[in-house]
């Protein structure tokens, strides 16, 4: 759908300035080389770097109660010394993970059931792939486990459709819930049971792509709202809060009015006007009860859509060269960052500062 540029509302130019409203209830600083993934709940999937070559990487849980940081997955269970942990994901009751072979780029994901940092049942293989399809996408929520299998952009397979697949842990085997006649967008979300995926539609028209909420409670076969993008505009990241979608578009395109401008966005498939932050996305947003903690380049623009103010959260000390990132998606009661920050008298990166806000 195309949107005309005098309907959007920019968050910059139309918001009142305010102070930022939030006290940071925690501060723990880890080793350098942990890397926060997105989570829902109190357990935070991380990648850790390994003290050798082998494991190159090791899958972690960090704990929002207590700060503890907890080994999940030693080493790769694929036995090559070319094999790492390449992503993770997690919820409270389930943590999945993805190894790539480094050289030959197959790749393996595997699930178990979860609890307390630690693994607590029988760790399943729910797919593997060789390098035609690019390493799955996931996320995790409750019991549930999601991934997209893609064709590679450079392969055989180019021209295969793609796949969302949902296991439930204890379950023998994955449903294949949706199918995109090309690539996905954007990786999937969950939220309040709404899980977003981004599939090509109206493929006999031309590139389309719909930001879509499919009902987690059913096995996806419940559509909640669609918006369908302008034509050729891909969206970079996007979830569900509330009755809106927030999503953003990483580039400028020549066609597609509002929407096909750089910024990230608020609003649903029935909208005529939207919401909006003219900078470059660098995360997709989250927050809760109409406020929005949208990355920027050295801060997040923290948007209330309630009282119409904004507020910036500005990057933790010596970390702007490196980034602040957002370990939450969607809608959550804590809001979780982290940053790799520099060493005050070397000026080198030394630890990993993570910070939680309650909302």
């Amino acid at each position: 759908m195309d949107v005309s540029e005098d309907t959007g509302t920019e968050i910059l130019t139309t918001y009142t300035s305010a102070d930022f409203p939030y006290t940071a209830s925690n501060e723990w600083t880890l080793p350098l080389g942990n890397v926060l993934h997105p989570a829902e709940g109190t357990w935070i999937p991380v990648t850790t770097a390994g003290s050798s070559a082998t494991p190159m990487v090791k899958a972690s849980a960090l704990s929002l109660s207590s700060g503890q940081l907890s080994t999940v997955v030693e080493a790769p269970l694929t036995n090559t010394t070319t094999t790492v942990i390449y992503s993770v994901a997690c919820s409270d009751s389930v943590y999945a993970w993805v190894e790539l072979d480094l050289i030959s780029r197959s790749w393996s994901l595997y699930a178990s059931e979860f609890s307390e940092g630690a693994l607590t049942g029988e760790t399943k293989t729910l797919w593997q792939a060789d390098s035609n399809w690019d390493p799955a996408p996931l996320a995790c929520s409750g019991r549930y486990v999601l991934w997209l299998v893609q064709p590679a952009t450079s392969g055989n397979q180019t021209t295969e459709s793609s796949h969302c697949y949902l296991w439930t842990a204890g379950s023998s085997d994955a449903s294949d819930v949706l199918e995109s006649p090309g690539r996905f967008a954007t990786p999937p979300t969950v939220n309040d049971s709404a899980v977003v995926l981004t599939p090509r539609v109206r493929a006999d028209e031309g590139t389309y792509y719909g930001i879509t909420a499919y009902s987690l409670d059913d096995g996806l076969q419940t559509k909640i709202d669609q918006l369908v993008m302008p034509a050729s505009v891909r969206p970079f990241r996007a979830c569900r809060m509330g009755d809106n979608f927030v999503f953003s578009v990483e580039a400028n395109y020549d066609s597609g009015g509002l929407l096909g401008n750089m910024g990230t966005y608020i609003g649903n498939g029935s909208s005529d006007s939207f919401l909006y932050l003219s900078r470059e996305p660098f995360a997709c947003p989250s927050g809760k009860d109409g406020v929005y903690f949208i990355k920027s380049r050295s801060s997040y623009i923290v948007a209330n859509s309630t009282d119409q103010t904004y507020s910036v959260l500005a990057s933790a000390d010596r970390s702007v060269d490196y980034g602040e990132y957002p370990a939450r998606v969607g809608n959550c009661d804590t809001f979780v960052t982290f940053s790799s920050v520099k060493d005050a008298t070397t000026g080198y990166p030394a630890s990993v500062t993570v910070r939680t806000f309650p909302l």
